[in-house]
């Protein structure tokens, strides 16, 4: 933490003064009226939204992994993601705009449920077998939101929600993320039953926990967090798995304890990548997506090779 909190500060203080409207402080520290309004209105709500964004998925990711005890479970490897873009869909179909969140947030959890049901209803013998079967249902999930997508001609709403991107972020239309805040708290409070759903049915029954109750708020902690970020952001794949995976390596299991470290961790990387975006080919700016792809898709081989080696090993 003591390492994570300065390049925290430091990437936040670059992710409000990096763009192309340069924004000086000498300009705000003297109340420059256009200064700070381009602060106010644009700089700070797309900060805190990739904080928001990124401390979100990541924690949904950890709470994902507890409760279908694999730690390749991921919104982006169990189909949650693509439900919930589904229920994005509907949202735009039924409603005319792709901001109900009882619609976006009832299709991810129900697909989030129907996954986690039955990986428990299936044991594999090898892990890997999970998050391929994930993404497998998530493509299927995908193309269904797909064809009705194209069915209603809302096609272009859909190519540009799934190429995520911070710069439309402005004052008034990111206040939703602030649920992953109650969501947050209610996943550390939980943290240590939930750390016992991890533990396999019989072993939370034998401490007297009633584990479907516990699955179920899991999995809504998990849909409520990704429906979040999915309606004000789009899709960030992989940060929910690998997040989790490189603060286990190096803090353990004790989900109460990795949760902050986690939420920070997360936030940090999508501020690199938004970061990384806004200077490879400025003025321009890359969306956040191809570069967390990216590097998301290498981090996931390389566990998966882990993995591997680690079981031929044993």
């Amino acid at each position: 933490m003591k390492v994570l909190l300065p390049v925290f500060v430091l990437l936040s203080v670059a992710s409000v003064f990096v763009g192309v409207i340069d924004l000086d402080m000498a300009a705000l520290l003297s109340g420059d009226a256009a200064a700070l309004e381009l602060l106010l209105v644009s700089r700070l709500p797309r900060l805190l939204a990739i904080w928001l964004a990124g401390a979100g998925l990541s924690i949904a990711g950890l709470i994902m992994q507890q409760i279908s005890q694999n730690r390749f479970a991921a919104p982006s490897t169990t189909g949650t993601i693509e439900c919930a873009m589904f229920g994005y869909v509907l949202s735009l179909v039924l409603f005319g705009d792709g901001n109900n969140l009882i619609v976006i947030f009832g299709s991810a959890m129900a697909g989030t449920l129907l996954f986690v049901n039955f990986i428990h209803g299936v044991q594999f013998k090898n892990a890997i077998y999970v998050p391929l079967i994930g993404i497998i249902f998530g493509n299927v999930v995908g193309a269904a939101a797909t064809f009705v997508a194209y069915k209603y001609d809302v096609i272009q709403n859909l190519s540009g929600w799934e190429m995520a991107n911070f710069s439309s972020i402005l004052l008034g239309n990111y206040e939703l993320l602030y649920i992953a805040l109650p969501a947050g708290m209610i996943s550390y409070w939980f943290a240590s039953r939930l750390s016992a759903v991890g533990m396999g049915r019989d072993f939370s029954v034998n401490l007297g926990l009633n584990y479907r109750q516990l699955v179920l708020l899991g999995v809504m902690l998990v849909s409520v967090l990704s429906a979040s970020v999915v309606m004000i952001v789009g899709m960030l794949p992989f940060l929910g798995l690998i997040v989790p995976n490189l603060v286990s390596r190096y803090m353990g299991d004790n989900l109460r304890r990795n949760m902050p470290v986690t939420a920070l961790c997360g936030a940090i990387l999508v501020l690199v990548c938004d970061v990384l975006g806004r200077v490879i080919i400025f003025p321009h700016e890359v969306p956040i997506t191809m570069i967390i792809s990216l590097l998301g898709g290498a981090a996931f081989i390389w566990l998966v090779l882990q993995d591997t080696q680690s079981g031929q090993g044993a």
